[in-house]
C-alpha cells in the first residue's frame, strides 16, 4: 500500500502495553485495519531490538499453511529462538490456528512478548481460553473515524470529489474542516474502510470494494467459521439488518418478515436465526442496542435496534441511491460515540410516553444524550427532535445532530449541529 497512516487512537494505546507480561489482542471486523496497526506496533518495537527477535505471522498468507494446529505453531516458533533475550511474537488472524490458544499460553512462558489479531469477538470465549484468562489486554479496532478519514485523505494526497489525487487539501482545523468539496458528503458515501482512503476511488469503485469486503467477512468470519448451512437463510437475515438500521426489532419480528408471515416458517426459523443473529455480532457485523428507560433509569427488556461496523456495508445489497440516509446518519453517529469508549443505549421517554431519544452514551459516570436527522426542514420535524431532550431534567448535554449546515443553534440549552461540526467535536 505504501505509505502507512498512524491510528493514534488505538496505537498509543497499545504501545503503553509494550514489554509488558500481559498478551495483547486486537480484535475488529475484517479489513478494519488490524493488520496495519499491527505492523505499526513492530515498527515501533524495532527502536528496541533487531529483525531476529521479531516474528511476524500473517495466518492468511498461504507461506504459513503448515502452521495451523497448534503444535506445529509452537514448534516453529520455539525453533526461531535462537538465544535467551526477549523474542516479539506477532500473529495475525490468528483464529486460523486449530487451538491457538494451547500454542500462546506455552510461548507466554518464555521470554515472549505477543501481540495477536482476531476478526472474532468471542476469541477468548471458549474452553481453551480459561489458560489465558486474566493475561491478556484487549483492543477493538473501528473501520475509521470521520476525522480519521480526513487525515488519511489528506495525508496520503487522495483528495476528494472532483479533486485530482495530487489537489491540495486545507488542513483539518480542531474545530472544523473547510474543504473545496464536502469531505462529510464522501465520507457518507465512501464509508470508513481504511483500503478506499487509500487511493483515488469514485463512489462505484467504493462500493464495489464494500461489497468484496463484505463477502469477505460473510464467507469467512460467518459461513465457514461457524459450519453455516443455511446461507440463503444467513443472506436473508444480512439484508433485513442492511435495510432496517436503527428500526427496533425483536427476533419474531425479523423471522416474520423472512418468513413472509408463515407461521410455521417462524417457528422453526427462530432458533437458527438466533444463532445466525450471534455469528453476525460475533463477527463485528452488527451490534446491538439496547433500550433506556429514562424516567426508570434503567436498561428494560423490549426491542433493539442493530447497527452495522460500518455504515457502507448497507450498500453492499442496495442501490447507494436508495438506502435511508437517515439510517446512515445514525450509523455514523453511534459508530462515532463507541470510537470514542461511550457504552451506548437508546431511549424511552417512559412506559406510558413512546417518544425516542436515539442516542444515550455514558463514559466515565457522565452522559449526552443525541438525536438525529436529516434536516430541520419543518418546524414539526424541529419539535419531534428537540422536544423530547426539552423533557428531560438533566444537566448532561443534549445534541441534535443534523447533515442540514445551518443547523447549529442553541435551544434552552439544546445544541443543533451539523453532522461534521458534531464529529470533529473534542468537547464529548
Amino acid at each position: 500500500m505504501g505509505k502507512t497512516i498512524e491510528r493514534k487512537a488505538y496505537t498509543e494505546n497499545i504501545k503503553g502495553f509494550i514489554d509488558k507480561e500481559l498478551i495483547k489482542i486486537i480484535t475488529g471486523i475484517r479489513r478494519c485495519g488490524k493488520s496495519e496497526i499491527l505492523k505499526l506496533i513492530k515498527e515501533e518495537i524495532l527502536k528496541r531490538t533487531n529483525e531476529e527477535h521479531i516474528v511476524f505471522i500473517n495466518f492468511e498468507d498461504v507461506e504459513f499453511d503448515n502452521l495451523l494446529t497448534y503444535k506445529k505453531l509452537y514448534s516453529y516458533i520455539v525453533e526461531k529462538m535462537k538465544d535467551e533475550k526477549k523474542y516479539y511474537l506477532f500473529f495475525d488472524e490468528i483464529q486460523m490456528v486449530e487451538d491457538w490458544e494451547k500454542a500462546v499460553n506455552s510461548l507466554r512462558l518464555k521470554n515472549t512478548d505477543i501481540y495477536i489479531t482476531g476478526s472474532n469477538s468471542k476469541l477468548l470465549s471458549g474452553e481453551l481460553a480459561t489458560l489465558l484468562a486474566g493475561r491478556y489486554v484487549q483492543f477493538e479496532i473501528k473501520p475509521l473515524s470521520f476525522k480519521e478519514f480526513v487525515e488519511f485523505r489528506e495525508k496520503l494526497d487522495v483528495g476528494f470529489f472532483g479533486t485530482a489525487p495530487q489537489a491540495k487539501i486545507t488542513k483539518l482545523n480542531q474545530k472544523a474542516a473547510i474543504y473545496d468539496y464536502s469531505p462529510i458528503r464522501e465520507y457518507i458515501e465512501m464509508g470508513g474502510f481504511p483500503l478506499i482512503s487509500t487511493q483515488h476511488f469514485d463512489v462505484s469503485q467504493a462500493v464495489q470494494i464494500v461489497k468484496d469486503i463484505h463477502l469477505s467477512i460473510v464467507f469467512k468470519d460467518v459461513v465457514v467459521r461457524n459450519k453455516v448451512k443455511n446461507v440463503a437463510l444467513l443472506e436473508k437475515l444480512i439484508a433485513y439488518f442492511y435495510d432496517n438500521v436503527g428500526s427496533p426489532t425483536s427476533l419474531r419480528n425479523i423471522a416474520e418478515w423472512i418468513s413472509g408471515g408463515d407461521k410455521n416458517k417462524i417457528a422453526s426459523n427462530l432458533d437458527t436465526l438466533s444463532n445466525y443473529i450471534s455469528y453476525l455480532e460475533t463477527a463485528y457485523v452488527i451490534q446491538k442496542v439496547q433500550p433506556y428507560d429514562i424516567s426508570g433509569k434503567q436498561i428494560i427488556l423490549a426491542n433493539s435496534k442493530y447497527y452495522l461496523a460500518d455504515h457502507s456495508l448497507s450498500y453492499a445489497i442496495k442501490d447507494i441511491k436508495k438506502v435511508n440516509k437517515g439510517s446512515i446518519l445514525e450509523n455514523i453517529v453511534y459508530n462515532e460515540l463507541v470510537s470514542r469508549g461511550y457504552k451506548v443505549s437508546f431511549g424511552r421517554m417512559s412506559a406510558r410516553d413512546n417518544r425516542e431519544i436515539d442516542f444515550i452514551a455514558e463514559k466515565n459516570g457522565e452522559k449526552i444524550y443525541v438525536q438525529v436527522c436529516l434536516e430541520f426542514t419543518t418546524e414539526e420535524t424541529y419539535n419531534r427532535e428537540f422536544a423530547p431532550l426539552k423533557d428531560i431534567k438533566d444537566n448532561y448535554p443534549k445534541y441534535v445532530v443534523s447533515l442540514d449546515s445551518y443547523a447549529n443553534r442553541n435551544d434552552e440549552g439544546i445544541i443543533g449541529i451539523s453532522l461534521n461540526d458534531f464529529l470533529l467535536n473534542e468537547m464529548f
